[in-house]
């Protein structure tokens, strides 16, 4: 697991620029993530935007209803900085700055830790895919793994992750 600098994050995302994303793509997406998941017991949950459209959502056992907050929290991060939560908190670290206080967001309604990330088609922000329930750099690499086996049109995804809660 990498600490994610900045300059990593912004790497890892110009990587990530589909040339189409849309309700097809993202119950591929979801459906991976479901499977996957499922076969390694991970209690995780996953929210898919287009838009502010929610197209698609599961929840596995472990999660609960704090577990949505977190994903919906998470999803107006992204869409509202344009870039991984994680790199909107390493952003407000690297300043030596607290997201919740600095930000001057409402805490209950936005969320700076890993596990949301931007759907990038010809570099714009088209919606977000967001994962919680597992620690939030897991959360992160489960949503990495996920788009770039989509991206590549590979079967596998993410790396496999211990319980936890973002």
């Amino acid at each position: 697991m990498s600490d994610y600098t900045l300059e990593e994050l912004a790497t890892e995302l110009a990587a990530l620029d589909f040339d189409r994303f849309g309700y097809d793509e993202a119950w591929e997406l979801g459906r991976r993530f479901h499977e996957q998941s499922v076969a390694q017991g991970l209690p995780v949950a996953l929210a898919v935007f287009l838009g502010d459209q929610l197209v698609f959502q599961s929840a596995l056992r472990g999660t609960s209803a704090d577990t949505d907050d977190w994903l919906r929290r998470k999803a107006r991060t992204v869409r509202r900085f344009g870039v991984s939560t994680l790199a909107v908190m390493r952003t407000f670290e690297a300043r030596g700055w607290s997201f919740d206080e600095r930000s001057k967001l409402d805490p209950r309604k936005y969320a700076a830790a890993g596990g949301g990330y931007p759907i990038i088609v010809a570099g714009s922000l088209v919606g977000a895919v967001v994962a919680s329930g597992l620690p939030h750099l897991r959360d992160h690499e489960l949503v990495v793994g996920l788009l770039t086996a989509l991206r590549d049109g590979r079967h596998d995804a993410a790396s496999g992750a211990e319980g936890g809660a973002s």
